[in-house]
């Protein structure tokens, strides 16, 4: 079949792909490709802290309200004077902190949250400035207490427990607001030891004076936060807020966390936001991320939504799996990888699969990870079948960071690539638009295939895979959906 002509593309452009790619699915001989329009690497357009907010959409179809957040990447919120290059390298940093973090909390579950605070007099370590690492790539923005103290939060779906640095501090890290200070909320309230909620942590602790609950929370790249376990009503623009949510109000911490008040977390444990705000919004959210470097000028913002109108109905669907070893992360059972239309006859759903007993191995939908790891086998069989498929592009030697098929495309405008695809459970299938799967890595024209291998045991699907879907996560109804063109 004839391909589309370019005008008639070009004028769709706006309404339906990314600002700087298009694509066009091919058929040459046995093999699918599509057709990538290049641009050099290039920093995201700033965005001011005021465009992030968090509100109420108009009553949905069963007559609750919905909750929409706009969130916004850490680098379009905090730009530096560094080069591209600098920025991306950076990432990758933090993104190879993050995957290790993860790696680690999967086989040693109870790494994640110990409950009981060991730092005291003796903590002495720096507070790390996080300008070269971070835990947190995705940011919105709301109000905590009464009245409510604005703050910027992480966005993370590989966390339970919602923290934020707490007054008066022992130990805290730099933030762009004011530090919380409970003792001005009229709607703080601490946690007894004995609560219910207090056992939700994996270690809880104690203070025998107070009778109250104490929390830590502790990250893989030495990352901390400690403190009170505590309720507080959280506020969002419209009126619409959320009372009586668990949260840690940290007053030793240390870290990564850049800018940002502290994380809420989207995961899957009874601490988690999506589960405390259950009641109002059903434990349903979507996002959707939208290409970091895209120009400010456009109308897509990435967001997140919460309550039915998070779930479209026309989404790809697979089974959420359960890990019995860990509430947490967002597993799902993927059964392989088409390149070119074709199955990648390498790619083994068994190297991809949960250990139900280990609670071991498979894969997970990750908010945080910037680029997806799949099993040692099952990524050198993916790479080889696409560098077979590109074999018409000029590779380029060595390698980029932790990417280890990269090509040299300077001088270019416009390259044919295979096409890629994920394969869950249920016969979902997604198609990965080329932008998702071929990066600019710099601005000398290289290009490079955005996926890695990791011996660690878990996959995980990474956010520039993610970028223009609208991801959803059905806890009610354990289920994971994926919506093209969801921005």
């Amino acid at each position: 079949m004839a391909a589309p002509p370019i005008p008639s593309l070009l004028r769709l452009l706006p309404l339906l792909l990314f600002p700087l790619f298009f694509s066009i699915s091919l058929t040459n001989g046995s093999l699918q490709y599509e057709m990538l329009r290049l641009s050099t690497l290039q920093n995201p357009a700033p965005v001011s802290h005021s465009s992030l907010r968090a509100e109420t959409l108009t009553l949905d179809s069963t007559s609750a309200t919905s909750l929409h957040m706009h969130i916004a990447h850490r680098d379009s919120l905090f730009p530096s004077n560094s080069t591209p290059e600098e920025t991306f390298l950076r990432r990758l940093s933090r993104d190879f902190s993050r995957v290790s973090a993860l790696a680690s909390n999967s086989q040693n579950p109870n790494r994640i949250s110990t409950g009981r605070p060991h730092i005291g007099s003796g903590f002495t370590s720096p507070v790390i400035s996080g300008l070269s690492h971070g835990s947190g790539e995705y940011f919105t923005r709301f109000g905590i207490g009464t009245p409510p103290t604005s703050s910027f939060m992480v966005l993370d779906t590989g966390s339970d427990i919602i923290w934020l640095q707490c007054a008066p501090c022992r130990h805290c890290y730099t933030q762009v607001d004011p530090i919380y200070d409970p003792r001005r909320s009229h709607s703080y309230s601490v946690i007894p030891c004995l609560s219910p909620v207090c056992r939700h942590l994996d270690s809880p602790g104690c203070d025998s004076r107070r009778k109250s609950c104490l929390y830590e929370v502790s990250y893989g790249d030495g990352s901390l936060t400690a403190g009170d376990l505590a309720t507080e009503t959280l506020s969002f623009s419209g009126g619409a807020h959320v009372s009586g949510v668990a949260l840690g109000c940290g007053h030793d911490n240390q870290g990564l966390f850049v800018a940002a008040a502290g994380l809420l977390g989207l995961g899957r444990g009874p601490l988690s936001f999506p589960t405390q705000s259950g009641r109002q919004y059903g434990r349903r959210f979507s996002y959707c991320l939208v290409d970091r470097t895209s120009s400010s000028a456009t109308t897509r913002t990435s967001s997140a939504i919460f309550g039915n109108t998070a779930v479209p109905g026309n989404a790809t669907w697979t089974p959420l799996v359960q890990n019995p070893k860990m509430e947490t992360f967002y597993y799902v059972e993927m059964t392989g990888i088409s390149i070119g239309g074709t199955r990648v006859a390498g790619v083994a759903a068994s190297d991809l699969k949960l250990d139900p007993v280990t609670g071991k191995g498979g894969v997970i939908i990750d908010s945080g990870t910037s680029v997806t790891r799949l099993a040692g086998p099952a990524y050198a069989a993916m790479r080889d079948a696409f560098k077979a498929g590109a074999a018409g592009l000029r590779e380029a030697p060595g390698g980029f960071s932790l990417f280890d098929t990269c090509y040299d495309l300077s001088g270019r405008k416009v390259v044919k690539v295979p096409t890629v695809a994920m394969h869950f459970a249920g016969n979902g299938v997604v198609q990965l638009p080329a932008e998702n799967y071929l990066i600019p890595v710099d601005t000398k024209g290289t290009f490079c295939f955005a996926f890695a291998g990791t011996e660690s045991g878990v996959s995980i699907i990474g956010n520039i895979q993610q970028q223009g879907f609208r991801v959803v996560f059905d806890g009610d109804n354990g289920k994971i959906g994926f919506l093209p063109r969801g921005c």
